[in-house]
């Protein structure tokens, strides 16, 4: 009986403290709840996996892997933790910030950029790396100034070289030769190239892939192969049958730019992002 007497008032107690933290987490913004977590720690024996769920990204880049299936793409390409990988136009450093720390312990992951000077992007970018040194710490950057001067690293150096979605960018630039021709040089041979890029209708024609931001397959690998490489496989990991191409904006009328605004916004959620060609290639021996 003296036991049930001294546990009844210490049960009301800590449902009273129970009560109280739930009240106070239901009322703590998001913000605070995530400084409070173990900041993200990566080593030899960090999965893509554990990357992808890791507090380091934010709750916006976590929400496009639907739609990127970047653990899917980079076992395809055949990303090891032990390779030197090259990524090309990285923009806002979406995949940076992916194959950063799966490189960090056994590998290198180097990553191209323009002169900070001189693009506002570009700095944005170099601060990025600058700010979070635990998960770009040991990212290398690779100057360019292109079309002439794009060197991404030492000859025959590089186990791989990835490109996302940048592949219109070079085209309506006019220098995608020379940046396929530079890959070419960087990479070892057997060394893996791996593309992925907004499909276009397979009769599109060359102005309207510049308009649109869509590109032919066919085009695409044809142009490759021109450099060298050899095909060696296709992937409809980032195939999405609901793009019908065919948008006043062209590709950047869907998800995540949507640039036609509150116009159809629905429907373009819809629909997702865009139907995507990915595509290895492989530097022959």
């Amino acid at each position: 009986m003296k036991f049930t007497q001294n546990l009844t008032p210490r049960l009301g107690l800590l449902k009273a403290l129970t009560l109280a933290l739930l009240l106070l987490a239901s009322v703590m913004p998001p913000t605070v709840l995530a400084n409070e977590r173990e900041k993200a720690t990566f080593d030899s024996t960090t999965t893509l996996q554990t990357i992808l769920t890791s507090s380091h990204r934010s709750v916006v880049n976590r929400d496009r892997d639907k739609y990127r299936h970047p653990a899917q793409t980079l076992k395809f390409f055949g990303l090891r933790s032990n390779m030197t990988v090259v990524e090309l136009w990285p923009g806002t450093g979406w995949y940076t910030e992916i194959l950063a720390p799966f490189l960090a312990a056994k590998g290198q992951l180097i990553v191209t950029n323009f002169a900070p000077r001189t693009s506002k992007p570009a700095l944005a970018f170099q601060t990025v790396l600058a700010d979070h040194p635990e998960v770009f710490g040991k990212v290398k950057v690779a100057q360019i100034n292109p079309p002439n001067e794009i060197t991404l690293a030492p000859d025959n150096s590089v186990d791989m070289v990835v490109t996302f979605r940048n592949i219109h960018n070079w085209v309506k630039a006019g220098y995608a030769e020379q940046v396929y021709a530079a890959a070419y040089k960087a990479l070892k041979p057997g060394g893996i190239l791996g593309v992925e890029e907004h499909r276009g209708k397979p009769d599109i024609s060359l102005q309207e892939s510049i308009k649109t931001g869509y590109m032919s397959e066919d085009g695409v690998i044809a142009a490759v192969e021109k450099a060298g490489f050899k095909l060696v496989g296709k992937s409809k990991i980032n195939a999405n049958p609901k793009d019908t191409k065919d948008y006043p904006g062209g590709v950047w009328t869907l998800p995540p730019t949507l640039s036609q605004g509150e116009k159809d916004r629905q429907r373009f959620l819809a629909i997702g992002e865009s139907d995507r060609m990915t595509l290895k290639f492989v530097k022959p021996n």
